[in-house]
């Protein structure tokens, strides 16, 4: 196995964790119909539900939720968040949203008309439900290895397949397309990167045809740290540096600052179109606030600036990288199957290869994200068939080629110590994955089921 350095922090400041009894935990699993998502904080002794919203902040961040600016309007959070993102990200504007979420709304209700098409490089749950609510036919054009999680020599399996994009272009042309959604890095896919080189040539010929690039940053950082690890010509360069380089490429980005941002709150939009930037102002303020707040508090503004700067600091984003790399590698050195490189956010556990004896319909990752809470108390969640909900047309179930469960890393948490736990608990699973029985559902929601819908066992 590698040898990494330890964490990059001293703790100031400790929670209690604790470890219940299987009885406890076989109660709140049967409670929770089998969906983690429905399981109660205090229950879980690892959390690894998401990196969304539950890093730890530092000193400096706490210190600047003292310094927060809660005019109604005009507060000095708000510009200095707006001064941080034109530094590290070079939009031109910017509009603040409680979460990712809101970005999406604002951008998708404005740019999509009924019986439009937006490619990506990968669908994400509540980025396609935006999109389809609106009309858009969403369609994936990332490269054929993303689907294949057992593939490791594919350093950059979040690229788009340029000839994918190129043939729906070519069918529906460049006005039925407002934007591709260019995800860096691509969270269902394993947290795999773009490539630079990818980002210049999507740019290139979307814009050729009239189609906005909008990135989905949510985890940008963290891409960035993959061009500099792995693409020839960009070892010497910053991340800081590498971040503006990929969004001088784009037109504009939906951000959820819960993940690289380093907060437990907030996001936004950005655009250098000073029309769509008009009308997501006239937006923002019927459903998240005003333009200089968006649905947070000034607080959390301070926060999130900071955290932007923090996210790009090198020994950081290596250490928030290589703690996935020893998760994985521990697991890979036991057999444990999962796709393959390790991604940037988390390890996904490759459920159908993990549980042979289950058909893909009986639910195999949401089956194994229980069996993994029931044995060890660890909380991680199904990215698979259940995520991927129901065809809006046809009411059938999308079929995804990967069903996973992904073991979420919140950032500046845990320490090697709890990636240990979680390893050895996985493999003994394993180790006796057999006895792991299929679900089915007994409570489906109609839209984003995988958060609120509850299980029983066949």
């Amino acid at each position: 196995m590698s040898k990494f350095m330890p964490e990059p922090f001293k703790i100031k400041s400790v929670e209690p964790m604790y470890f219940i009894s299987d009885e406890r935990r076989e109660a709140a699993v049967q409670e929770a119909g089998f969906n983690t998502f429905l399981l109660k904080s205090k229950d879980c002794y690892i959390d690894l539900l998401t990196d969304s919203g539950t890093s730890a902040m530092s000193d400096k961040q706490w210190a600047g939720l003292m310094v927060g600016d809660e005019a109604y309007a005009g507060s000095e959070n708000f510009y200095h968040l707006e001064e941080v993102v034109k530094e590290y990200f070079g939009f031109k504007y910017l509009i603040p949203t409680h979460q990712g979420r809101g970005a999406e709304n604002i951008l998708s209700t404005l740019t999509i008309k009924p019986g439009d098409y937006v490619p990506g490089n990968m669908y994400f749950t509540t980025t396609r439900f935006h999109q389809e609510r609106n009309g858009a036919t969403f369609v994936d054009v990332i490269c054929d290895e993303a689907h294949q999680p057992d593939l490791a020599d594919v350093p950059f399996k979040g690229n788009v397949d340029i000839a994918k994009l190129q043939k729906l272009i070519d069918e529906v042309g460049g006005d039925k397309i407002p934007y591709i959604c260019l995800a860096v890095t691509v969270n269902l896919a394993g947290g795999q990167p773009v490539s630079m080189a990818n980002i210049k040539a999507v740019s290139e010929l979307c814009h050729k045809h009239g189609i906005k690039v909008m990135y989905d940053a949510t985890r940008c950082v963290e891409n960035a740290f993959f061009i500099k690890d792995r693409e020839a010509g960009f070892e010497d360069k910053s991340i800081k540096a590498i971040l503006l380089e990929m969004f001088s490429y784009g037109d504009g980005c939906t951000m959820s600052g819960k993940k690289d941002c380093l907060t437990n709150n907030g996001g936004f939009l950005c655009m250098n179109d000073e029309e769509l930037f008009l009308e997501a102002k006239g937006m923002v303020v019927q459903f998240e606030g005003m333009p200089s707040y968006g649905g947070l508090a000034g607080r959390d503004m301070e926060a999130m600036a900071i955290g932007i700067t923090e996210s790009v600091e090198y020994d950081y984003i290596a250490h928030r990288v290589n703690q996935i790399r020893y998760l994985g590698e521990r697991l890979e050195a036991a057999g444990v199957p999962m796709v393959k490189p390790y991604g940037g956010h988390a390890i996904f556990l490759d459920a159908r290869a993990f549980l042979p004896h289950l058909d893909q319909q009986q639910l195999p990752a949401q089956a194994l994200a229980a069996a993994i809470y029931r044995t060890s108390g660890v909380r991680t969640m199904e990215r698979g068939i259940v995520s991927a909900g129901r065809d809006v047309k046809t009411g059938k179930n999308h079929v995804p080629k990967l069903e996973t469960v992904r073991l979420t890393i919140p950032r500046r948490v845990y320490t090697y110590a709890h990636m240990d736990y979680v390893a050895d608990a996985i493999i003994e699973l394993y180790k006796n994955r057999e006895s792991i029985r299929g679900l089915e559902f007994v409570f489906e929601p109609k839209v984003l089921r995988f958060f609120t819908g509850r299980f029983s066992e066949i």
